[in-house]
């Protein structure tokens, strides 16, 4: 490792909004101190601010003024050499501050502007001094002090040291009988370092041996011999035994003494599949997920840096995690939307997966029942290797799938009988009704997904239609319950429910649309000996919520779970038999491309969970448009036909995956100002493209975004499209670097989106 010597001048990256590096001069006292990825203190416009040397040598320009580096806080690199080029390449392709890309890289703990070492937990050990005295000698030692001799003795039988918190909270000694026998001499006292590991108190389960089907050992087989990088799309059918070709890959990287990261898409999914691979793999397991405490976080990536653990499990951000001789990178349900970041840099963790994999020479898997569009047309084209779990694992058989018609069943035209009379009747089809009784009956678990929290969407005045609107953004207000409120889901605005109409007057207010906590009373007042559990944002806020949730599920106590899509992946509970689609529209007709693709993933997904056991399953989804393809075929579980289908739409106008896409987004707090913004923002690239500095470029806009407005700004958006992911960088570099409004303040924004994965 090379370091900087006494009078180097070196390059920082700041975690500023500024496109550039910085140079420092490194003096005699940090030499040696400093090399490219070591945290340095530097002086920045009177002020003291942390960043990461990214390259040693700089040159020195002409007339300029080098600062010194203040301080050098670590002994030892934070970022290694393959992270800080990571980094510098989502800086370039995603069109973001170097700075900010490094603080990816970084745990909260190491990005403060003071740069202190994140302290460590530590507890109090108490120690048996010496050899222990005889019966008699203890006579004489303690005398009367019982408690201190049942403290010695209690210590004595837990093998001769234990923690003094074990000793207080669960033993019951107080502080000033440990410090009694702390003072008699017959114990030391001892600070002892202790790691923040969240999951030392689940237990770990031995993953019980399971034979692998033909298939299963086939992909086993490629992605174990598979040499250099090389990137595997794993194309399972829900139940098909991805979680067991991804372990037997790992067994294979750390038997060859590599390292391996795994990403899930939803901290939903990480107790169960953090117990999968600690049951195979033990404590070689590191969880790194936001849910986490910051010095849980940070324990998690030392004990992976120093390779004390090799196996890095979590969303998005575990895609950075600092672990050396990587050998393999699996990104489980790879065509989830939560993989994209949302703010900058909006990097795609799938992306930066398949870059870090083969700067290293590591296998990438990308494993999904539904592959991303973008992923199937790179299999097809070879550019991915396909790999086949085609069948269920020991025989099981995909669900059986029954639509419910909504609109026929609304209408009467169904000839089933009277129109729906109650809330339950409006939004539980007789179906599922049924389903459900036969299931609680048969003392067998149900889910049911409706991908809409609250109680209800908006509440509207019978009188003159009035709907309830958020004051900050354009999109209304969702009914609550428990409390009361109406709230905004973009911004979090709160209020009360008015008792009469805001615009007329009126006292006639309706609730309209069902929502995850309407449906949860209904079960309740139609099932009132079910055990229902609802799993959504409002329940899993709580750091263990969702964990807590399904334990309950997987110990039985709850019959009916109800969620949001966070049920729709990864549950394997081999006792629920029916699955229940309570309302397949949400989302289906909003104005994004993805609309349907979306659709067709939640729906196979949520299915997926029906029939995983012996007992077999059944589906039934409720739905007012029976004849959308992306129903006619999650009907069928048929991918390939969903993609022959939704493919077509993407050609023209073209849309990923035929062409590459960027979303140029100007907010403002007056709509005139966003207007403005975007309008000069579009001709400035309108002059670029045909002065022909870029080729190969479409331009689409500017045009209000779908939702107009939100926190109080407006917003418009331009588009970019291009099948030159070159010409397409470039553009957005000129852009970042050169425009200039022409009334530039700070109440005005842009925001650079590239590969979107909405455009709302």
């Amino acid at each position: 490792m090379t370091r900087a010597d006494p009078g180097t001048l070196i390059e920082v990256a700041l975690p500023l909004p500024l496109f550039q590096t910085f140079t420092y001069l490194v003096d005699d006292s940090l030499a040696n101190a400093v090399t490219v990825g070591s945290r340095v203190v530097v002086p920045f416009r009177q002020r003291r601010q942390i960043g990461v040397c990214v390259r040693l040598g700089a040159e020195r320009k002409p007339g300029t003024r080098i600062k010194k580096v203040l301080d050098a806080p670590d002994p030892e690199p934070v970022v290694a050499d393959d992270l800080v080029s990571l980094c510098n390449w989502i800086a370039e392709y995603y069109v973001a501050p170097p700075g900010v890309a490094l603080r990816l890289a970084l745990p909260v703990l190491l990005t403060g502007a003071d740069a202190p070492r994140p302290k460590p937990r530590t507890r109090r050990m108490l120690r048996i001094t010496g050899e222990p005295p005889s019966l008699i000698e203890r006579d004489a030692i303690f005398g009367r002090a019982k408690q201190q001799r049942a403290l010695f003795e209690a210590i004595e039988a837990l093998g001769g040291s234990t923690s003094a918190e074990h000793l207080r909270d669960q033993l019951g000694f107080t502080p000033a009988v440990i410090a009694g026998l702390e003072k008699r001499g017959l114990v030391t006292v001892e600070e002892e370092v202790v790691a923040r590991d969240p999951f030392l108190s689940r237990a770990i389960v031995p993953a019980p041996p399971l034979e692998p089907t033909s298939a299963q050992r086939s992909a086993i087989e490629a992605l174990s011999a598979a040499s250099g990088a090389e990137t595997f799309l794993l194309h399972g059918v829900t139940g098909s035994g991805k979680t067991l070709v991804y372990i037997e890959l790992l067994r294979a990287v750390l038997g060859r003494g590599k390292s391996a990261i795994v990403l899930v898409p939803e901290i939903a999914l990480t107790p169960q599949t953090v117990d999968r691979f600690r049951g195979a793999f033990g404590d070689a397991v590191a969880v790194l997920h936001s849910a986490l405490s910051d010095g849980e976080r940070y324990d998690a990536w030392l004990a992976l840096k120093r390779s004390e653990k090799r196996i890095a499990v979590g969303a998005r951000s575990a895609v950075f995690a600092p672990v050396s001789d990587l050998g393999a990178i699996i990104v489980d349900e790879e065509h989830e939307a939560s993989y994209k970041q949302g703010e900058a840099p909006r990097y795609h963790a799938r992306e930066v997966a398949i870059m870090r994999a083969h700067a290293a020479g590591a296998v990438v898997v990308l494993g999904s029942a539904t592959p991303s569009l973008e992923s199937w047309v790179n299999a097809e084209a070879g550019k991915y290797r396909l790999l086949r779990l085609p069948d269920r694992v020991a025989g099981g058989k995909l669900p059986q799938v029954e639509i419910v018609n909504l609109r026929r069943r609304f209408s009467g035209g169904n000839g089933t009988g009277p129109a729906p009379a109650t809330d339950y009747e409006r939004t539980i089809s007789p179906e599922l009704d049924e389903a459900l009784h036969a299931r609680l009956a048969l003392k067998q678990q149900s889910i049911l997904l409706l991908n809409r929290r609250g109680y209800a969407s908006f509440i509207q005045c019978d009188e003159c239609g009035y709907v309830a609107v958020c004051p900050n953004c354009s999109i209304t207000l969702t009914h609550h319950r428990t409390p009361e409120r109406l709230i905004c889901h973009y911004c979090l605005h709160q209020e009360d429910p008015a008792a009469n109409c805001a615009r007329c007057g009126g006292t006639t207010l309706r609730q309209r649309g069902v929502g995850t906590q309407r449906v949860e009373r209904l079960l309740g007042e139609r099932f009132p000996a079910a055990g229902i559990a609802r799993m959504d944002v409002d329940t899993t806020s709580g750091k263990w919520a969702h964990v807590d949730i399904l334990d309950r599920v997987a110990s039985g106590e709850v019959d009916i779970l109800l969620g949001t899509q966070m049920i729709a992946k990864g549950l394997d509970f081999a006792n629920v038999t029916l699955v229940g689609v309570v309302d397949a529209d949400v989302g289906i007709n909003l104005p994004d491309f993805r609309a349907s693709e979306r659709c067709f993933q939640l729906l196979s997904q949520v299915a997926g969970r029906a029939g995983r056991g012996p007992k077999g399953g059944s589906v039934i989804i409720q739905t007012r448009v029976p004849e959308h393809h992306a129903v006619v075929h999650a009907l069928t579980h048929d991918y390939a036909a969903f993609v022959a289908a939704e493919i077509e739409g993407r050609r023209e106008p073209a849309y990923p995956p035929f062409v590459r896409l960027a979303n140029i987004v100007f907010s403002a707090v007056e709509e005139s100002a966003a207007m403005e913004l975007a309008t000069s923002a579009a001709e400035w690239m309108s002059r670029l493209l045909v002065a022909g500095q870029v080729e190969g470029i479409t331009q689409v806009g500017p045009a209000p975004c779908p939702i107009e407005r939100i926190k109080n700004r407006w917003r418009w958006h331009l588009l970019l499209k291009s099948s030159q992911p070159g010409s397409l960088t470039r553009a957005l570099r000129f852009f970042a670097e050169r425009f200039e409004p022409a009334t530039a303040t700070a109440q005005r924004r842009i925001t650079i989106d590239r590969d979107p994965v909405s455009l709302l």
